[in-house]
């Protein structure tokens, strides 16, 4: 169990537990509806004094959570919470702290070109992955820091690099894969919750399919409905402008995350029948602009929040955990109740 992960849940000191007894029968307990319940905190006890011992070795995931007298109070534990593969990995083997800071403004002064190595900026930032994890999730700094320290992360290039270093996996290719093969299956129970009269704000998202019924509108109708299918509200997270003619301060006004989309004239549709820029949106920030689509756009979001260690939005929690776990299959078998529960009511729905 330590070789995986030094925080379990409570799943995982289960089925420990469980296995821990079925193999040693000697050792359940008389008197114990399951026979391992005790064995569970004993568990706890062990993963506590084995994270001490890795605390004092000095690896990053723990010592990040090294509680100090003065901060003992209100303090959440940082640890891989969406799937994460390498939340906070160790640094190269022989490499110092120095070797990393002058690579670190080595990246800096590249990015400042007209035209920057893209071969050496990605050397460059496989190298300096651990010391940038470190400040991101340790330090938790405000994104006009992390651009000024990494500018090379505010690129479409490097987001879906450092996703994969991260989770192991590619990020758009997986996102449209998988969003593809749901695609049919939403819009009909969205039709199906819209005709019964439970989410009437599907109906106009459908009624723009009639208009243009291709892939890319299909997609964008599945991912602007889910949140309205799952009863959240995307109203301060997926915001439309006028590309010319109004103020974006005024519209990212409150924005932590969220998709900016941006569409020509007046919107007379629930989402935008040609759209013009697809942005990303950190902190009133600006983080990616030009992204051609809204399916490009959701999948650069959900880079841009494992790259930058941030939370789900709580008004669309369960909206991204559906892209994590059923779109782009990031820790599938982990996910909340209502999430399983639409997954197997799409996959019992006939297309």
């Amino acid at each position: 169990m330590s070789t995986i992960t030094a925080y379990p849940s409570k799943d995982q000191y289960d089925s420990v537990a469980k296995a821990l007894v079925e193999r040693h029968p000697c050792l359940k307990e008389p008197g114990s509806g399951k026979g391992w319940h005790c064995w569970v905190y004993s568990l706890k006890f062990k993963m506590g004094n084995y994270r001490q011992s890795l605390s004092a070795a000095g690896c990053p995931e723990v010592v990040v959570n090294k509680r100090k007298r003065a901060d003992y109070k209100g303090k959440c534990v940082k640890k891989s919470k969406k799937g994460e593969i390498h939340y906070l990995p160790d640094p190269p083997e022989g490499q110092s702290a120095e070797d990393t800071e002058e690579k670190r403004k080595l990246i800096v002064t590249e990015m400042q070109k007209k035209e920057p190595d893209l071969q050496v900026v990605d050397e460059l930032m496989i190298s300096t992955f651990s010391q940038r994890r470190k400040e991101i999730v340790g330090g938790e700094p405000l994104i006009s820091e992390i651009f000024n320290r990494w500018p090379a992360l505010f690129t479409e290039r490097q987001i879906s690099a450092e996703f994969k270093r991260i989770v192991t996996t590619d990020l758009l290719q997986p996102f449209l894969e998988g969003l593809d093969g749901l695609v049919p299956r939403l819009l009909e129970v969205y039709k199906a919750a819209a005709m019964s009269g439970r989410k009437l704000s599907l109906k106009s998202i459908l009624q723009c399919l009639e208009k243009d019924d291709t892939n890319q509108k299909r997609r964008t109708a599945a991912l602007l409905g889910l949140p309205y299918y799952i009863s959240e509200d995307p109203s301060g997270i997926i915001k439309t402008c006028d590309a010319h003619g109004e103020q974006l301060d005024v519209i990212m006004k409150g924005m932590q995350v969220g998709l900016l989309i941006g569409h020509e004239g007046v919107l007379q549709d629930t989402f935008p029948h040609e759209v013009f820029k697809v942005a990303v949106v950190v902190e009133e920030t600006i983080i990616l602009h030009s992204l051609q689509n809204v399916p490009e756009g959701f999948a650069m979001l959900m880079g841009i929040i494992y790259c930058f260690n941030q939370e789900y939005p709580q008004k669309m929690k369960y909206t991204f955990e559906f892209l994590q776990r059923v779109v782009m299959q990031i820790k599938p078998d982990q996910g909340s109740a209502r999430i399983h529960g639409l997954r197997n009511k799409l996959l019992r729905y006939r297309v």
